[in-house]
């Protein structure tokens, strides 16, 4: 049996631009966690190969910490090592890949043009190869691996079933013929497992989520080759997790957070999104009540206004007429943003004819 662990998209010192500077520093801190956590994972399974499908940095902008932690984890491992650099860590004399010394387990492809590494222990031919520059043509085309007894793995940041796609496209019909037990994936953030012919293709997702489009659990794969067949399984690595929550507000929109929420969020990062017709919820009330039960939380109000905002449309008056207009406009509005936008209006408009505290926007 062949054991491999597969990760992809570390995106290793983030800027984290959208945190301040103490936060990006300790999410950047978080990312070199997860180097221990892989090597941990590998360790533990007895992984022989551990392949790392692009995008291990995030530019060519690497802390001396990162690549000094990289390679005393990776030096320390009984796992071949073979990286494949992607579209944010293209090989060049200039990437980091070219600065570090790296212990003789770890294997770089350096070329767009596959290359071949055989090994006896285990059997099995490692194929990758490597991004030049952000962009890259497909690199599997026309390829077709060794007829052999050994397993054929394959290591490469791309795109599985885009022809359009500038990252090294992938068709279906490239994987069948290529002959391979194992596909081995980076690029897309999104955790994959699908089988083709006789090749298993896999692609981990990022290890760590980095914003609201990346929610949930991340990590890698772990995978089993043996007489053909291919076994997978995600391991979580424990980062931090983005979560994204749509509620329905009501009268007690607190009371409604409350009642979704798991126990223990303190350590990951929130948006809770409002919606419904109800009152306008007090967000700033909402977030000194809730903030501390987060790492990180964004408010998003997307309610609409009760029907009782219009009960005085029908009155022969100016407040008549303005809310008759803005009612109007209401209705007729395209989408939901712009029917806020008339809500607001009359809110605003109603508490100053009112003589009532003009309400937060």
């Amino acid at each position: 049996m062949i054991r491999i662990l597969h990760g992809a998209d570390f995106h290793l010192d983030s800027p984290f631009a959208a945190l301040g500077r103490e936060q990006a520093a300790q999410r950047r801190e978080e990312q070199r966690q997860l180097i221990r956590r892989l090597g941990e994972v590998c360790a533990k399974r007895d992984c022989q190969l551990l392949l790392l499908a692009g995008d291990l940095f995030d530019s060519d902008f690497v802390y001396r910490e990162t690549t000094e932690l990289l390679r005393e984890v990776l030096a320390g491992l009984r796992a071949r090592v073979f990286i494949a650099p992607g579209n944010h860590d293209p090989w060049s004399d200039r990437s980091p890949y070219a600065a570090v010394s790296w212990p003789e387990n770890v294997h770089i492809f350096r070329s767009r043009t596959v290359e071949t590494v055989r090994l006896e222990d285990p059997a099995v031919t490692v194929y990758g190869a490597a991004f030049m520059d952000a962009r890259s043509r497909g690199m599997l085309t026309d390829f077709r691996a060794d007829s052999s007894d050994a397993a054929s793995v394959m290591v490469l940041h791309g795109t599985l079933g885009d022809p359009a796609s500038p990252y090294n496209p992938i068709s279906d019909r490239e994987v069948l013929e290529a002959g391979l037990d194992y596909l081995a994936l980076g690029h897309i953030h999104k955790q994959e497992l699908r089988r083709i012919g006789d090749a298993t293709v896999g692609n981990p997702g990022c290890a760590m989520g980095r914003g609201f489009d990346e929610t949930g659990p991340k990590g890698v794969l772990y995978v089993e080759l043996e007489g053909g067949s291919c076994r997978a399984e995600p391991v979580n690595l424990g980062a931090r997790v983005y979560e994204s929550l749509t509620l329905l507000a009501g009268n007690d929109p607190l009371k409604a957070i409350e009642a979704l929420l798991p126990a223990d969020t303190r350590r990951d990062i929130y948006r809770i999104t409002l919606t419904g017709s109800c009152p306008p919820p007090d967000l700033r009330a909402l977030y000194e009540a809730l903030s501390g039960r987060f790492y990180a939380l964004e408010l998003a109000d997307r309610t609409l206004p009760p029907p009782e905002l219009w009960r005085d449309a029908a009155e022969d008056s100016l407040k008549g007429e303005f809310l008759r207009r803005l009612q109007s406009c209401f209705a007729e509005a395209p989408d939901e943003d712009s029917k806020r936008l008339a809500a607001e209006a009359a809110r605003l408009g109603l508490a100053l004819m009112e003589q009532r505290e003009v309400p937060e926007l």
